[in-house]
């Protein structure tokens, strides 16, 4: 909705600022949740409106058929505060409006504009939502909100078989480089399936295991192939099928953006050029296909020669990967797709991936590397999730040693974030920590361990599927790639098993309580003042409260909690709600997690 720059102001000199009002009819603004409900938002600006209501009715009976709902403020961030109603209409559509008010105006907000004295007459002018179709929603797998993802890059995990070990193979452990290859392969996995399944994870993502020159196999020579350093069909099938027994789904990583400059049809183009029957499938400039002064005349993933960038909207090129988008799914038996690049292959292609994929398997998760806002993939036609960075970047920030930002900025941030997207996106996006495309989690926090408790608390009491970073959980440390894509340690000695028992204890946790894997999420204190944040996750049952000290100092906070009893989530003390003012005071870089069996508001 196009808003001038006006303000709508009272007797009193009070003014609602109309510029910074916003909705729309799509996206984010107002969606269907699930098959009977739908959310509305709103945003204002800060601290400018006190209270806000969605009028919802029938177009055609409006006077027999509408409601008037108090949308509740879901959070804050620097610039303003958003708002949201949840609607379950009775006849699957409706059309709406909102009235804003402070304890001086009101102001009514209709798609044909903004007004003061009263809704127009006739009646008109409202905004609609025309029919609310099952299949339009963006519907997530449901295991994966309650998963708990683990990476693996299979080179570095464990070596499982020495017999299949490329040339040049390094003792392991030794400190890698770009080209260094280690043994890791699927049998490696097999034989720690145990180990993965201890730590309380319930799915593994591997990056890529097919035939490839490099030892992180991003630049695919053939998708329909295991890479025989890691084993063959056979042997994933086995992973899989073992997997599943242990309660672990299993994703593979896909790399449909590019290929190696090994791959056949890129071969074909060089040596018969303009003439080949594969031109097409890439993006060529001009002929000779060639690399002058380290650049190439195609189009590549970064600037890197050896990994030509596909065409994707090539009919061939989008059968020939539809089809092993679907040999994989059908075969192994996997759960599903994490998406290298994904914000450089078309919209189109992804589509089409998405339908391929769903027809097959309609639980698969679909999770695409998108390192920014990706609201145009998350509208239910192509992804599940995407890999949520700037989350993480956020995360290691305010909890990092050389943090600037104050816990009420930070909790602003986060709001922020969970605006960008629906809410059965929250639910399920890829919140991680550390990758292999990162230094290690402990490496960006200083080696500060307690920093990394308190970091892997928030993590796991928040919105969303988390993912831990093979080794993190022993304490791996190592700064950009190649340093992070160490070799997993094996021998206790030379594991943190503290930091391992702890990482076991969060995620039993989450998996003990399903608010925190599928309640709602707020903040109820977070001050521009200190470091000390309270939230909570809660459901109609349930309630977890979080509390923090993210300082070097030892903090108290005070917080009203319900009446009744609240026991510590991980001893087991009791502490008694009262309603009234509760004083909790904590360790420097501390945190207490309260539980409550009782209905949350």
């Amino acid at each position: 909705m196009a808003i001038s720059r006006q303000a709508v102001t009272s007797s009193s000199g009070a003014s609602i600022e109309l510029e910074c009002l916003y909705h729309s009819t799509q996206g984010r603004w107002a969606y269907a949740y699930d098959k009977d409900t739908f959310h509305l938002r709103i945003r204002s600006k800060k601290n400018n409106v006190d209270r806000v209501f969605a009028l919802i009715g029938d177009k055609y009976d409006w006077e027999q058929h509408h409601q008037e709902l108090n949308m509740c403020k879901v959070g804050t961030d620097p610039y303003f505060d958003y708002w949201e109603a949840e609607i379950v209409p009775e006849f699957k559509r409706f059309s709406y409006g909102f009235r804003l008010e402070t304890d001086q105006e009101t102001v009514w907000m209709l798609e044909s504009g903004f007004y003061r004295d009263g809704l127009p007459e006739p009646a008109g002018g409202y905004y609609e939502m025309p029919y609310l179709h099952e299949t339009d929603l963006l519907q997530v797998p449901e295991w994966a909100k309650s998963a708990v993802f683990y990476q693996i890059m299979p080179d570095r995990f464990a070596n499982g078989d020495p017999a299949n070990d490329p040339e040049g193979t390094l003792e392991w452990g030794e400190t890698p480089t770009h080209d260094s290859y280690f043994g890791g392969d699927l049998q490696g996995m097999i034989d720690h399936l145990d180990y993965i399944a201890g730590l309380g994870v319930t799915a593994l993502y591997l990056t890529p295991i097919f035939q490839a020159p490099s030892n992180h196999k991003y630049d695919t020579v053939d998708y329909g192939t295991v890479d025989a350093s890691f084993g063959d069909l056979d042997k994933l099938k086995q992973l899989v099928d073992l997997a599943h027994s242990k309660g672990l789904k299993v994703v593979l990583d896909a790399v449909f953006n590019h290929t190696s400059s090994e791959f056949a049809p890129f071969k074909d183009v060089l040596e018969h050029g303009a003439d080949s029957k594969y031109a097409d499938w890439f993006h060529i400039h001009d002929y000779p296909v060639q690399v002058v002064d380290g650049r190439a005349n195609y189009d590549t993933f970064g600037f890197f020669s050896g990994m030509p960038k596909l065409n994707t909207a090539n009919p061939e090129v989008k059968d020939y990967l539809l089809d092993i988008t679907r040999f994989w799914l059908k075969e192994a038996g996997i759960d599903g797709w994490r998406l290298d690049v994904a914000n450089e292959v078309d919209h189109v292609f992804w589509r089409d991936f998405r339908k391929a994929v769903k027809e097959i398997n309609p639980e698969a998760f679909i999770i695409g590397e998108v390192w920014s806002d990706s609201l145009s993939w998350l509208q239910g036609d192509q992804f599940d999730s995407v890999m949520n960075y700037p989350f993480s970047d956020r995360l290691l920030k305010f909890f990092g040693a050389d943090n600037d930002m104050d816990a009420d900025t930070f909790a602003a941030q986060i709001y922020g974030l969970l605006m960008r997207y629906p809410r059965q996106a929250n639910e399920v996006l890829f919140n991680l920590l550390a990758s292999h495309d990162t230094p290690r989690v402990l490496t960006r926090l200083g080696g500060d361990k307690q920093r990394l408790k308190l970091t892997l608390t928030f993590l796991f009491t928040f919105t969303g599927t988390p993912c831990i970073f093979y080794g993190d959980e022993i304490g791996i440390t190592g700064e950009d790639d190649p340093d992070c894509r160490k070799c997993m340690i094996w021998e206790e000695d030379g594991q943190d098993r503290e930091l391992l028992r702890f990482y076991q204890s969060i995620i039993a946790l989450r998996r003990e309580h399903e608010v925190l894997r599928t309640g709602r999420f707020r903040f109820l204190q977070s001050d521009p003042d200190c470091l000390g944040l309270v939230y909570e996750r809660w459901d109609d049952q349930n309630r977890i409260t979080v509390w923090m000290n993210n300082s070097a100092e030892s903090l108290t906070l005070t917080q009203s909690l319900d009446e009744g009893t609240w026991q510590d989530a991980f001893s087991g003390e009791a502490v008694e709600g009262d309603g009234d003012q509760i004083r909790m005071t904590l360790e420097p870089l501390g945190y207490r997690i309260l539980y409550s069996g009782q209905a949350g508001s």
